[in-house]
C-alpha cells in the first residue's frame, strides 16, 4: 500500500454540470477545480449507463473476493472514496462529506442544501468499504423514509436489489429476512429498535448509521434507544446526524451530541460564505391583526369563565400568579406539578383530588383560550365540543362548565353559529368541495380576512407578471397551522376562489372528530400533486414542516405563532429554494405578537449556540468508529487503538485518469 488516499469524481448518467462561479484551481483545493465544465461535460458524455453497472457489479464481486479483515474494512476498496458529479459539485458538499466519512458528524444545513446528497455518498462508500456490511438510514416518519430511498437511489449508484424499505407494516418475519438479504436499508427507528431487541438486526454488521432529523435525538426518543442498543454489540459504526436546527441552546445541542456519539459538527448557516452562491433570499413579513368587536367581547366572556375556576386554585395558594388573563396553559401545568410534588400538610384526602380536578378544568379552559385569540371562535367551539359531547372523556369539566351559567350561554351563541359544520370531513379535496361554495363564509378570526388578502393578492400579482402559459401556474403557496379545525376552515374559505386558488389539506396520519386522517399513501399522494401542480395551495398542520421534499413554494404564510424557534426555521426553510421566497407571519394582537417576538429573539441564538458547542461542548472521542482517512494497515490500526483518527492537512494534487478524475492526496 502506498498510504495515499485517492478521490475518484464518478458520475452515474450521462448529466454533469458544474455550479455557476465555481472559482479556478488552486493548490490546497479539495476538488479537482482545473477541469472546466466543458471537460466534464466530455468525460461524463464518453460514458454509458451500462458501463457503471458493469463498474458497480465488478467492483462488488471483487470486494466479495476479498479476505475481509478489521471487522469487514476492504483495505483495496478502502483507497478509494468516491464522490459524484451527477449533480452540480459543490465545495460545501464534497468537504461535508470528506468529514463525514472519517468522524462521527453532525451536519446542520438550512433545508434544501442537500443533506440528503451528503448522506448518499457517505452511505455508498461505507456500502463499498464493507461489502459485508450493511449502512442504515433512519427517518422519524414513514413518508420520509420512502421520500429518502427515491432521493439516495437518484444520487449514487447502488444497485436496487441490495436496497430495501421497512415500515411498521412490514410483518415481523418478513423484516428478519431483509435484514439477512439486503445491505441498505431504510426505516423508521421504531422499527429498528424493535428489530435490535428482538435479534432480528444484525447489529455487528451495520457500518453506517444516517440518523434524519437529528434534533429529534433526546430523552429517550427512539434514535437514543437504537445508538444505546448498537453499542452493546459493536463499536465500529459511523454516525452522521442531519438536521437544519439541532437545537435551541447548547444544552439541547449537547444533548443530541451525547446521544448521537457525535465527533465533529459541520455547520453553515444562511450567511456561511461557501453557500451563499447556492441560496436565495427570504423576505420575512410580520403582520399584525386586531382582534375586532366580536372576538373582543368574546374574549371578555371567557375571562369572566376564567376567573370563576382560576379564583379557586389561587384561594387555595396552589396557584400564586394573580394575574388571570395573562395566565398561560404551561405555567398552570407547572403549578400542578409543583403541588403535586410539595402538596401542603393542610390538603389531604378528597381535598387533593378536588384540586386536581380543579387543575384539570384551568388546564382545558386555558388551552381554548389559547386557541380563541390564535385561531378564533370556530376552533374555540369544536374544542369546547368535544368537552361537552364526552368525546373527551372529561365528566367531571362537563359537569362543572355545565353548571357555569356564563359558560352555558357562551357555549350556546358557539352553537348557533357553528353547529351544522361539526359532521364536515376534510380528508380530501373532493370532501372539502362537498360543501356549499355559493354559502357565505363566517370569518372567525380577523386574521382569516388577512390570510385571504395575502393570498389573492400574491397570485393575483404573479399571474399579472407572468402572462407566458408556461408561467402562468407555477408558483405555489404553502400556509401552517398548528390546529386540524384551522386548517380545515382556512381550506373552505379558499374554496370561494377556485380555480386561481387550487387548495388541498395535509395533515396527518390520526383521525379526530371534525377531520379525517391522512394514510401515508395519501400523504405522498398529496406531495407529488402539489409539486407537480395538481395544487397550488396546501394547508398543512406541522406535518409539513420537516423532512418532506414538498417541492419550490414562493410563498410560505405562518397562520400562528410558533414559541419553538426551530419549528419556525422549519416552516421558513420551504420556500426560497430556487429562487427568492416570502414568508409571511400572521399574528393576532398581544399574547401571540409577544410569543412571536419571544422566539425571533430565540432564532437569533441557535446558529450561536451550535457554534460555540464546537468549542466548549464535549464530543465523543471514545471506541473506534469506523475508517480512518488513509489506507495504510498501520493507520487503520492507529485509529482502533486510539479512536477518531485526524489526520494532518494533506498536501494535493490533480491528474487526469481516463475519463474519470481522481484526487490524490499525498501524506
Amino acid at each position: 500500500m502506498s498510504g495515499r488516499q485517492r478521490t475518484l469524481f464518478q458520475t452515474w448518467g450521462s448529466s454533469v454540470s458544474r455550479s455557476v462561479g465555481t472559482p479556478s484551481c488552486s493548490s490546497g483545493t479539495e476538488r479537482p477545480q482545473a477541469c472546466s465544465e466543458a471537460r466534464l461535460s466530455a468525460a461524463a458524455a464518453s460514458q454509458s449507463e451500462s458501463d457503471d453497472d458493469v463498474l458497480l457489479v465488478a467492483v462488488y464481486e471483487a470486494e466479495r473476493q476479498l479476505s475481509l479483515e478489521n471487522g469487514g474494512f476492504c483495505t483495496s476498496a478502502g483507497a478509494l472514496w468516491i464522490y459524484p458529479t451527477n449533480y452540480p459539485v459543490r465545495d460545501y458538499q464534497l468537504r461535508i462529506s470528506r468529514t463525514a466519512l472519517f468522524c462521527n458528524t453532525l451536519v446542520c444545513l438550512p433545508t434544501g442544501l442537500g443533506k440528503t446528497f451528503i448522506a448518499a455518498v457517505v452511505m455508498y462508500n461505507f456500502y463499498r468499504w464493507f461489502p459485508s456490511g450493511k449502512v442504515v438510514f433512519m427517518a422519524p416518519t414513514k413518508p420520509l423514509v420512502t421520500q429518502q430511498i427515491e432521493a439516495c437511489y437518484q444520487v449514487m449508484g447502488i444497485p436496487q436489489s441490495h436496497m430495501a424499505e421497512m415500515t411498521g407494516s412490514t410483518q415481523a418475519f418478513t423484516r428478519k429476512e431483509i435484514w439477512c438479504s439486503k445491505r441498505v436499508l431504510f426505516l423508521t427507528p421504531q422499527i429498528m429498535v424493535n428489530d435490535l431487541t428482538r435479534g432480528a438486526c444484525p447489529a455487528s454488521d451495520i457500518k453506517c448509521l444516517v440518523v434524519d432529523e437529528a434534533h429529534k435525538a433526546l430523552g429517550n426518543y427512539a434514535y437514543c434507544q437504537v445508538v444505546r442498543e448498537l453499542v452493546k454489540y459493536t463499536n465500529h459504526f459511523r454516525i452522521l446526524a442531519l438536521s437544519a436546527t439541532p437545537g435551541s441552546d447548547m444544552k439541547a445541542v449537547q444533548q443530541v451530541i451525547t446521544n448521537l456519539l457525535i465527533g465533529q459538527i459541520e455547520l453553515r448557516s444562511e450567511d456561511s460564505p461557501d453557500i451563499l452562491p447556492y441560496s436565495h433570499a427570504r423576505r420575512v413579513e410580520k403582520l399584525v391583526v386586531p382582534l375586532g368587536e366580536k372576538l373582543v367581547a368574546i374574549q371578555k366572556t371567557y375571562i369572566q369563565i376564567l376567573e370563576a375556576f382560576a379564583s379557586s386554585l389561587i384561594q387555595k395558594n396552589v396557584l400564586m400568579k394573580r394575574d388571570i388573563p395573562n395566565l398561560t396553559k404551561y405555567q398552570i401545568i407547572l403549578a400542578r406539578d409543583q403541588f403535586r410534588k410539595n402538596p401542603s400538610p393542610n390538603i389531604v384526602g378528597k381535598q387533593q383530588g378536588i384540586i386536581e380536578g380543579e387543575f384539570a378544568i384551568c388546564i382545558s379552559l386555558y388551552h381554548g383560550y389559547e386557541l380563541l385569540q390564535q385561531m378564533g371562535m370556530r376552533s374555540l367551539y369544536f374544542f369546547l365540543c368535544g368537552i361537552m359531547d364526552g368525546t373527551k372523556g372529561m365528566t367531571r369539566a362537563k359537569n362543572e362548565l355545565s353548571r357555569n351559567e356564563d359558560f352555558m350561554k357562551l357555549y350556546n351563541h358557539l352553537e348557533s353559529i357553528f353547529a351544522h359544520m361539526c359532521d364536515t370531513s376534510a380528508s380530501d379535496v373532493s370532501a372539502i368541495q362537498k360543501g356549499d361554495k355559493d354559502k357565505k363564509f363566517f370569518y372567525s378570526h380577523p386574521k382569516l380576512k388577512k390570510l385571504e388578502e395575502v393570498v389573492v393578492e400574491h397570485f393575483r400579482s404573479w399571474n399579472a407578471q407572468n402572462t407566458s402559459e408556461k408561467k402562468f401556474g407555477e408558483t405555489r403557496v404553502m400556509i401552517f397551522s398548528s390546529f386540524r379545525d384551522s386548517v380545515q376552515e382556512i381550506a373552505e374559505m379558499f374554496l370561494q376562489h377556485q380555480p386561481v386558488i387550487r387548495v388541498m389539506t395535509f395533515v396527518g396520519h390520526a383521525s379526530g372528530k371534525s377531520m379525517k386522517g391522512f394514510t401515508q399513501k395519501e400523504q405522498l399522494e398529496v406531495v407529488k400533486r402539489f409539486r407537480d401542480g395538481g395544487y397550488n395551495t396546501l394547508v398543512s398542520t406541522c406535518v409539513g414542516e420537516e423532512g418532506l421534499d414538498i417541492g419550490e413554494v414562493d410563498l410560505i404564510i405562518c397562520f400562528d405563532a410558533q414559541k419553538s424557534p426551530i419549528r419556525l426555521i422549519q416552516r421558513m426553510g420551504r420556500t426560497g429554494r430556487k429562487r427568492q421566497g416570502r414568508i409571511v407571519v400572521i399574528l393576532a394582537e398581544g399574547r401571540e405578537e409577544r410569543t412571536y417576538n419571544q422566539s425571533q429573539s430565540n432564532k437569533r441564538n441557535i446558529y450561536k449556540a451550535i457554534s460555540d458547542s464546537r468549542h466548549v461542548l464535549h464530543f465523543y472521542q471514545g471506541s473506534p468508529r469506523m475508517v480512518p482517512d488513509g489506507i495504510n494497515p498501520e493507520l487503520h490500526k492507529m485509529f482502533i487503538t486510539h479512536g477518531v483518527y485526524k489526520p494532518k492537512k494533506p498536501s494535493r494534487n490533480v491528474q487526469r485518469n481516463s475519463s474519470l478524475f481522481s484526487c490524490r492526496n499525498g501524506k
